[in-house]
Formats: structure tokens, sequence, C-alpha cells
């Protein structure tokens, strides 16, 4: 089995930080990990920088359209703006 496509950054939120589903907005430097998962989906998972514990960002999973890379750059951007970013993209299948 192929290990799934992902991608991974460090990344400093803006004012508001980024809204997950577990812990309600996260803010200061974070680190975001966006994986494609089944049925043409990715899933965008964020954590306090060198935390163990990842949290899901709102709105995902979503589908990626054929541009996962596009997708996690986008979120990138995202939650460098804060306002309780949340994940870009279509909607889940």
């Amino acid at each position: 089995m192929t290990e799934p496509h992902r991608w991974q950054d460090d990344v400093l939120a803006g004012p508001g930080g980024a809204m997950t589903d577990e812990v309600g907005v996260i803010t200061g430097p974070l680190t975001l990990r966006t994986t494609v998962v089944a049925g043409g989906l990715v899933r965008f998972d964020v954590q306090y920088q060198d935390a163990d514990e990842w949290c899901v960002l709102t709105g995902s999973p979503r589908a990626h359209h054929g541009a996962p890379a596009a997708l996690h750059a986008a979120a990138l951007a995202a939650v460098r703006a804060g306002g309780g970013a949340e994940a870009p993209g279509g909607r889940a299948g």
C-alpha cells in the first residue's frame, strides 16, 4: 500500500486564528497538515507547533478536484490571514 499524499508546514496564525472542530479557535505558531484521503477528498489538521494532539480544521474534509497541493497552499494562506480560518475548497463529498 502506498503512503497517502501529505503536505505539512508551520504557519503563524493571523489575528483570530484557525477554527477547529475539537477546541474552537487556536492561535499562534501552528502546524498545518493536509492529507489526501479516500473519495477525492483532502483532510486538514492543525496543531500547536510541536504539540502531540492534532485538531481537524473546521470544514474538513473537502473535495480536492485534482489540486490537493493548491488547497494546502490556500489553507496556509487562510490560517495566515486568521479570522477563524476554515478549510478552503469545494464541498465534502
